[in-house]
């Protein structure tokens, strides 16, 4: 059974709870990435993905200077780099998400794991069609 720490994407880069929205979008955009942990005295608070800010800050009108925390996801959702591909592949399904934050033993950020990154890999094929299924689902 493979782990999440073969398929995840190490380079996690963090945004502040008091950047702007303009600041997350173009760290999303050169990255190539749309999720962007958010962290504070050495703690994940957070989450903001390209999503949020389309729906809670463009949609609402609100400004480029927003802050990050204003429209950022709070409830975390992660799994640990030793859990299995199918398990971050629940995980997704069962919370209609495509991204999820990476932890060690300690609960420190290591990786994010996209179903993009699963279903790339022939081993996590069926448990991806399953999330992208589940994921898919009307809300």
């Amino acid at each position: 059974m493979q782990q999440l720490k073969d398929v995840m994407s190490h380079d996690v880069k963090v945004v502040f709870p008091d950047a702007t929205i303009k600041d997350a979008a173009r760290q999303m955009r050169d990255g190539d990435f749309g999720l962007l942990p958010v962290g504070e005295n050495d703690r994940m608070i957070g989450t903001i993905s390209d999503r949020d800010i389309a729906i809670r800050a463009v949609a609402d009108g609100r400004s480029p200077d927003t802050k990050v925390r204003d429209v950022m996801s709070e409830d975390v959702l992660w799994a640990y780099e030793s859990d299995s591909v199918e398990k971050a592949c629940q995980i997704m399904s069962e919370n209609q998400i495509r991204r999820l934050p990476i932890v060690n033993a300690d609960k420190r950020l290591v990786g994010i794991v996209a179903l993009g990154d699963v279903a790339v890999d022939g081993a996590g094929s069926e448990p991806a069609r399953k999330a992208l299924s589940g994921i898919s689902q009307p809300g």
